[in-house]
Protein backbone atom coordinates (compact mmCIF):
# COMPACT_ATOMS: atom_id res chain seq x y z
CA UNK A 1 0.00 0.00 0.00
CA UNK A 2 1.40 3.52 -0.91
CA UNK A 3 2.42 5.60 1.77
CA UNK A 4 -0.24 8.00 1.69
CA UNK A 5 0.05 11.56 3.41
CA UNK A 6 -0.13 15.15 2.79
CA UNK A 7 2.18 18.70 3.11
CA UNK A 8 1.22 20.25 6.39
CA UNK A 9 2.15 23.24 8.08
CA UNK A 10 4.10 24.09 10.49
CA UNK A 11 2.50 27.17 12.29
CA UNK A 12 3.80 27.05 15.97
CA UNK A 13 6.63 24.94 15.48
CA UNK A 14 8.37 22.34 13.00
CA UNK A 15 7.00 19.36 15.34
CA UNK A 16 3.29 20.69 14.53
CA UNK A 17 3.30 19.13 11.46
CA UNK A 18 2.87 15.37 13.01
CA UNK A 19 0.47 16.35 15.37
CA UNK A 20 -1.38 17.56 12.16
CA UNK A 21 -0.38 14.21 9.82
CA UNK A 22 -1.48 12.24 12.87
CA UNK A 23 -5.56 13.80 12.90
CA UNK A 24 -5.60 12.66 9.25
CA UNK A 25 -3.91 9.31 9.80
CA UNK A 26 -1.24 10.20 7.16
CA UNK A 27 2.08 7.80 6.51
CA UNK A 28 3.89 10.41 5.31
CA UNK A 29 4.69 14.15 5.17
CA UNK A 30 5.89 17.26 3.00
CA UNK A 31 6.51 20.36 4.86
CA UNK A 32 8.44 23.63 4.28
CA UNK A 33 11.38 24.52 7.19
CA UNK A 34 10.46 27.37 7.07
CA UNK A 35 8.75 30.61 6.12
CA UNK A 36 8.35 29.52 1.93
CA UNK A 37 8.05 33.27 1.21
CA UNK A 38 10.88 35.08 2.98
CA UNK A 39 14.35 34.45 1.81
CA UNK A 40 15.84 34.08 5.69
CA UNK A 41 15.33 32.40 8.66
CA UNK A 42 16.88 32.18 11.71
CA UNK A 43 19.27 28.94 12.22
CA UNK A 44 17.30 26.29 13.69
CA UNK A 45 17.86 25.92 17.54
CA UNK A 46 19.28 23.05 19.48
CA UNK A 47 15.86 22.66 21.31
CA UNK A 48 13.34 22.70 17.49
CA UNK A 49 15.64 19.96 15.97
CA UNK A 50 15.03 17.75 19.17
CA UNK A 51 11.53 18.62 19.45
CA UNK A 52 11.03 17.89 15.39
CA UNK A 53 12.68 14.27 15.86
CA UNK A 54 10.75 13.59 18.93
CA UNK A 55 7.91 14.00 17.35
CA UNK A 56 8.78 12.23 14.79
CA UNK A 57 9.38 9.02 16.62
CA UNK A 58 5.53 9.44 18.14
CA UNK A 59 5.06 9.36 14.72
CA UNK A 60 6.08 5.94 13.77
CA UNK A 61 9.13 7.45 11.76
CA UNK A 62 7.56 7.34 8.50
CA UNK A 63 8.92 9.10 5.09
CA UNK A 64 9.04 13.41 5.75
CA UNK A 65 10.63 15.22 3.05
CA UNK A 66 10.75 19.13 3.19
CA UNK A 67 9.98 21.58 -0.12
CA UNK A 68 12.11 24.26 -0.90
CA UNK A 69 10.97 28.25 -1.25
CA UNK A 70 8.65 29.21 -4.05
CA UNK A 71 11.61 32.52 -4.08
CA UNK A 72 14.07 30.01 -5.30
CA UNK A 73 15.20 30.03 -9.02
CA UNK A 74 18.49 28.46 -9.49
CA UNK A 75 18.06 28.93 -13.72
CA UNK A 76 18.33 32.67 -12.61
CA UNK A 77 20.50 34.20 -15.33
CA UNK A 78 21.04 37.08 -13.46
CA UNK A 79 24.35 36.60 -11.68
CA UNK A 80 23.19 38.77 -8.50
CA UNK A 81 19.74 36.64 -8.38
CA UNK A 82 21.44 33.14 -9.14
CA UNK A 83 23.87 34.02 -6.11
CA UNK A 84 21.31 34.25 -3.71
CA UNK A 85 19.04 31.47 -5.06
CA UNK A 86 21.97 29.20 -4.45
CA UNK A 87 22.51 30.61 -1.30
CA UNK A 88 18.80 29.97 -0.31
CA UNK A 89 19.21 26.51 -1.84
CA UNK A 90 22.30 25.71 0.18
CA UNK A 91 20.49 26.66 3.53
CA UNK A 92 17.50 24.61 2.37
CA UNK A 93 20.05 21.80 2.11
CA UNK A 94 21.63 22.36 5.62
CA UNK A 95 18.12 22.38 7.26
CA UNK A 96 17.15 19.34 5.95
CA UNK A 97 20.30 17.43 6.93
CA UNK A 98 19.92 18.91 10.23
CA UNK A 99 16.14 17.55 10.89
CA UNK A 100 17.62 14.47 9.39
CA UNK A 101 15.41 14.74 6.60
CA UNK A 102 16.16 12.54 3.57
CA UNK A 103 14.66 14.57 0.92
CA UNK A 104 14.15 18.05 -0.38
CA UNK A 105 11.69 18.84 -2.56
CA UNK A 106 12.79 21.81 -5.79
CA UNK A 107 10.88 23.55 -8.46
CA UNK A 108 13.64 23.58 -11.02
CA UNK A 109 12.79 26.94 -11.96
CA UNK A 110 12.32 28.92 -14.72
CA UNK A 111 14.61 30.54 -17.65
CA UNK A 112 13.56 34.08 -17.29
CA UNK A 113 13.88 34.20 -21.56
CA UNK A 114 17.16 33.20 -22.45
CA UNK A 115 15.62 29.38 -23.57
CA UNK A 116 15.79 25.94 -22.19
CA UNK A 117 19.02 25.09 -22.84
CA UNK A 118 20.90 27.78 -21.09
CA UNK A 119 18.20 27.56 -18.73
CA UNK A 120 19.34 23.71 -18.05
CA UNK A 121 23.23 24.63 -17.69
CA UNK A 122 22.17 27.34 -15.17
CA UNK A 123 19.86 25.44 -13.41
CA UNK A 124 22.70 22.46 -13.16
CA UNK A 125 25.40 24.32 -12.29
CA UNK A 126 23.59 26.27 -9.28
CA UNK A 127 22.44 23.02 -8.03
CA UNK A 128 26.04 21.71 -8.27
CA UNK A 129 27.13 24.66 -6.15
CA UNK A 130 24.40 24.68 -3.54
CA UNK A 131 25.58 20.81 -3.04
CA UNK A 132 28.94 21.92 -2.72
CA UNK A 133 28.28 24.81 0.04
CA UNK A 134 26.26 22.65 2.27
CA UNK A 135 28.85 19.69 1.83
CA UNK A 136 28.36 18.36 5.39
CA UNK A 137 24.85 17.69 4.81
CA UNK A 138 25.65 14.46 2.36
CA UNK A 139 22.45 12.02 3.18
CA UNK A 140 20.25 15.03 1.81
CA UNK A 141 18.89 13.62 -1.87
CA UNK A 142 17.17 16.52 -3.93
CA UNK A 143 14.13 15.45 -5.57
CA UNK A 144 13.36 18.04 -8.83
CA UNK A 145 9.35 18.07 -8.93
CA UNK A 146 7.55 17.58 -12.46
CA UNK A 147 6.05 21.03 -13.29
CA UNK A 148 2.91 22.23 -15.60
CA UNK A 149 5.31 24.31 -18.00
CA UNK A 150 3.67 27.45 -17.70
CA UNK A 151 5.23 30.47 -18.97
CA UNK A 152 9.08 29.90 -19.02
CA UNK A 153 9.32 27.18 -16.30
CA UNK A 154 11.45 24.10 -16.69
CA UNK A 155 11.08 20.46 -16.05
CA UNK A 156 7.73 19.44 -17.47
CA UNK A 157 9.16 17.27 -19.97
CA UNK A 158 10.74 13.87 -18.67
CA UNK A 159 14.13 14.46 -21.02
CA UNK A 160 14.81 18.00 -19.18
CA UNK A 161 15.02 16.46 -15.63
CA UNK A 162 17.18 13.57 -17.51
CA UNK A 163 19.34 16.12 -18.11
CA UNK A 164 19.85 17.62 -14.80
CA UNK A 165 20.80 14.25 -13.26
CA UNK A 166 23.05 13.12 -15.97
CA UNK A 167 25.19 16.38 -16.53
CA UNK A 168 24.96 17.11 -12.55
CA UNK A 169 28.43 16.00 -10.64
CA UNK A 170 25.83 15.02 -8.11
CA UNK A 171 23.64 13.12 -9.81
CA UNK A 172 23.44 10.16 -7.31
CA UNK A 173 21.79 12.64 -5.06
CA UNK A 174 19.55 13.58 -7.40
CA UNK A 175 15.91 11.95 -7.76
CA UNK A 176 12.16 12.92 -8.78
CA UNK A 177 9.14 13.88 -7.06
CA UNK A 178 5.88 13.14 -9.23
CA UNK A 179 3.46 15.47 -9.25
CA UNK A 180 0.17 14.09 -11.43
CA UNK A 181 -1.78 17.23 -11.85
CA UNK A 182 1.48 19.43 -13.06
CA UNK A 183 2.82 15.92 -15.21
CA UNK A 184 -1.66 16.18 -16.88
CA UNK A 185 -1.12 19.52 -17.46
CA UNK A 186 2.36 19.35 -19.32
CA UNK A 187 0.48 16.78 -21.45
CA UNK A 188 1.31 13.68 -19.90
CA UNK A 189 -2.26 11.60 -19.60
CA UNK A 190 -2.47 9.67 -16.71
CA UNK A 191 -6.28 9.42 -16.89
CA UNK A 192 -6.66 6.64 -18.79
CA UNK A 193 -4.96 3.04 -18.78
CA UNK A 194 -3.42 3.41 -21.97
CA UNK A 195 -1.90 6.82 -21.29
CA UNK A 196 -1.24 5.69 -17.73
CA UNK A 197 0.83 2.99 -18.99
CA UNK A 198 2.45 5.15 -22.16
CA UNK A 199 3.41 8.02 -19.49
CA UNK A 200 5.51 5.62 -16.84
CA UNK A 201 7.15 3.52 -19.89
CA UNK A 202 8.31 6.50 -21.10
CA UNK A 203 9.43 7.65 -17.83
CA UNK A 204 11.34 4.91 -16.96
CA UNK A 205 13.19 4.83 -20.51
CA UNK A 206 13.58 8.57 -20.82
CA UNK A 207 14.80 8.93 -16.32
CA UNK A 208 14.51 5.44 -14.70
CA UNK A 209 11.61 4.57 -12.22
CA UNK A 210 14.57 3.90 -9.62
CA UNK A 211 14.89 7.85 -9.85
CA UNK A 212 11.63 8.60 -8.49
CA UNK A 213 11.33 8.97 -5.13
CA UNK A 214 8.07 10.89 -3.83
CA UNK A 215 4.43 11.86 -5.28
CA UNK A 216 2.64 14.58 -5.15
CA UNK A 217 -0.90 13.33 -5.28
CA UNK A 218 -2.92 16.42 -6.85
CA UNK A 219 -6.12 16.47 -9.73
CA UNK A 220 -5.81 19.23 -12.53
CA UNK A 221 -8.50 22.05 -12.51
CA UNK A 222 -7.35 22.34 -15.94
CA UNK A 223 -7.38 20.45 -19.14
CA UNK A 224 -4.51 17.83 -20.11
CA UNK A 225 -1.89 19.76 -21.89
CA UNK A 226 -3.15 23.01 -20.54
CA UNK A 227 0.44 23.85 -19.31
CA UNK A 228 -2.05 25.55 -15.88
CA UNK A 229 -0.67 24.40 -12.53
CA UNK A 230 -3.88 24.88 -10.38
CA UNK A 231 -4.70 21.80 -8.24
CA UNK A 232 -7.80 20.15 -7.46
CA UNK A 233 -9.44 17.43 -4.99
CA UNK A 234 -9.21 14.23 -5.68
CA UNK A 235 -11.68 13.07 -8.53
CA UNK A 236 -12.83 16.38 -8.48
CA UNK A 237 -10.67 17.69 -11.56
CA UNK A 238 -9.52 16.36 -15.09
CA UNK A 239 -7.15 13.20 -14.16
CA UNK A 240 -10.42 11.95 -12.65
CA UNK A 241 -10.69 8.79 -10.24
CA UNK A 242 -9.48 6.31 -12.95
CA UNK A 243 -6.07 7.75 -12.96
CA UNK A 244 -5.59 7.66 -9.28
CA UNK A 245 -7.54 4.33 -8.90
CA UNK A 246 -4.09 3.50 -11.28
CA UNK A 247 -1.15 4.79 -9.52
CA UNK A 248 -2.92 3.22 -6.18
CA UNK A 249 -3.01 -0.12 -7.42
CA UNK A 250 0.78 0.15 -9.31
CA UNK A 251 2.87 -2.61 -7.58
CA UNK A 252 5.98 -0.53 -8.89
CA UNK A 253 4.63 2.41 -6.38
CA UNK A 254 3.08 0.13 -3.66
CA UNK A 255 5.79 1.31 -0.77
CA UNK A 256 6.18 4.75 -2.38
CA UNK A 257 5.01 8.06 -0.14
CA UNK A 258 2.56 10.05 -1.67
CA UNK A 259 1.39 13.51 -0.18
CA UNK A 260 -1.78 15.69 -1.34
CA UNK A 261 -0.91 19.27 -2.08
CA UNK A 262 -4.60 19.95 -2.33
CA UNK A 263 -6.44 23.23 -0.66
CA UNK A 264 -7.83 22.64 2.73
CA UNK A 265 -9.02 24.76 6.49
CA UNK A 266 -7.40 24.67 9.94
CA UNK A 267 -9.72 21.58 10.42
CA UNK A 268 -8.38 19.49 7.69
CA UNK A 269 -11.65 18.25 6.75
CA UNK A 270 -10.11 18.25 3.11
CA UNK A 271 -7.56 16.31 3.59
CA UNK A 272 -9.08 13.47 5.16
CA UNK A 273 -12.15 13.23 3.11
CA UNK A 274 -9.48 12.86 -0.23
CA UNK A 275 -7.17 10.44 1.54
CA UNK A 276 -10.11 8.61 2.46
CA UNK A 277 -11.25 8.26 -1.34
CA UNK A 278 -7.69 7.65 -1.88
CA UNK A 279 -7.58 5.00 0.23
CA UNK A 280 -11.07 3.45 -1.43
CA UNK A 281 -9.98 3.40 -4.73
CA UNK A 282 -6.99 0.40 -3.24
CA UNK A 283 -8.03 -3.52 -4.58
Amino acid sequence: MPLLGAHMSIEGGLHKAFERVSLVKGKSLQIFSKNQRQWRAPALSVSEIKQFREAWQLWGKGPVAVHDSYLINLANPDTKKANRAVNSFADEIMRAGQLDIPYLIMHPGSHVGVGCEKGLAQLTANLDRAFKQAETAKSVMVLLETTAGQGTGLGSCFEELAHVINHSDYSDRLGVCFDTCHAFAAGYDISTKAGYKKTFAEFETIIGLKHLKYFHLNDSKKELGSRVDRHAHIGKGEIGLEGFRLLMNDPRFAHHPMVLETPKEKDLKEDMENLKLLRSLLT
